[in-house]
């Protein structure tokens, strides 16, 4: 392993493990938007340690040009990588990939989480293998922070789980509680369970069962009850709760709502003289919108219910977004966002996971690009 220089701001948190292991070779431009983004990440996280592994003497040349993220990062040397396109059957049989090393190094406790780009079905695959689940949690669920009109919203399940049943949307309300804790400072955050409709009789038998459990529990004053898709980007609730199928639909639908406003908006601005003009007096306005829903912002999903915190950045992300990603890892490492899920679980009396029904789908990774 290369050791970087300790500088002052990394001396304070050099006894301890470090904040975040990061697979630098996962994604589509990596390791290039990996330091770019940890180069922007230094600016907001100084006192951080993080671990990156990848190709040692491609990463030590290129941290040459990323002072900021050499000051951050140790080098840990990987002989492979996982392709973006591999099976997480065959991912699991790469030994050495500097995915599975990021994984490896926080079941070790050498670092407090994994951010990656990487092939999303792999990382969760090797997550429920070498990290493994919390105590209590059946199914890990992908969480995510979502732009809607009252502010930011926490969703999951995003993709991880394709058929759940009553028990693990409970498990994910109280781990999306949790994160909304963590990433947007609520401190009794709201949740809705999203529905075809909002009356107590809409939706199927495992709908209705968590709604109950969930009313019936310590979080029942901040249940919301069942929401709609509009109440996504309406903000009904602080967490929107679901299963993975649902989910992944749902959040890619809005993505294409927001290309397809845009791509409108462009139009009409390109129409005639009179719109290019218009378009000059309302610029700063959409400019402001753009920051507001630019998906570079909200980049980073979390594997909620591990026992450390890994979060996936998207494959195609830039620096930006990539630090982003880093931005939501350590929101939850700072937080202490699994101790929030252990309380939790022991105030529900859920310590122990419910043995499935011999009828009960099994659970795919589904990659979220």
């Amino acid at each position: 392993m290369t050791k970087a220089p300790v500088t002052p701001e990394r001396d304070i948190a050099a006894s301890g493990p470090y904040a975040l292991a990061v697979d630098a070779m996962g994604g589509d431009r990596a390791p290039d938007i990996v330091l770019a983004g940890l180069d922007l990440a230094a600016d907001r996280h100084p006192k951080a340690r993080i671990l990156l592994i990848g190709d040692e003497a491609l990463l030590s040349a290129a941290l040459a040009k990323h002072p900021k993220a050499a000051g951050l990062c140790d080098i840990r040397h990987s002989e492979a990588s996982i392709p973006m396109d591999m099976k997480p059957t065959s991912a699991l049989r790469v030994r050495g990939s500097s995915m599975r090393m990021a994984m490896e190094a926080v079941a070790a406790g050498e670092a407090r989480g994994v951010v990656s780009a990487g092939n999303s079905g792999a990382m969760l695959a090797l997550a429920k293998i070498i990290v493994k689940a919390l105590p209590g949690i059946s199914r890990p669920a992908m969480a995510a922070v979502q732009p809607s009109a009252r502010g930011d919203v926490v969703m999951l399940d995003l993709g991880a789980n394709i058929a759940c049943d009553a028990r693990n949307l409970v498990e994910f309300a109280i781990m999306g509680e949790a994160f909304a804790q963590a990433a947007l400072g609520l401190p009794s955050p709201t949740i809705g369970l999203l529905n075809v409709g909002s009356e107590e009789l809409k939706g199927d038998e495992r709908l209705r069962q968590a709604s109950e459990r969930l009313r019936a529990s310590p979080l029942g004053p901040q249940f919301h009850g069942f929401v709609e898709g509009h109440d996504i980007t309406a903000g009904t609730t602080d967490v929107v709760v679901t299963d993975g199928f649902t989910g992944n639909i749902a959040l890619k639908t809005g993505e294409g709502a927001l290309k397809l406003a845009f791509s409108l908006l462009r139009r009409v601005f390109e129409t005639n003289l009179l719109t290019r003009l218009g378009y000059l007096l309302v610029k700063p306005g959409l400019e402001r919108m753009r920051e507001w829903i630019d998906p570079r912002r909200y980049n980073g999903a979390l594997f909620v219910g591990l026992n450390a915190i890994v979060v996936k950045s998207h494959g195609g992300a830039d620096g930006e977004s990539f630090a982003a990603a880093i931005d939501v890892a350590m929101d939850a490492v700072t937080h202490r966002l699994n101790d929030k899920i252990r309380a939790r679980l022991e105030q529900l009396g859920l310590e122990a996971p419910e043995p499935p029904a011999p009828a009960a789908a099994k659970a795919v990774p589904e990659p979220v690009s």
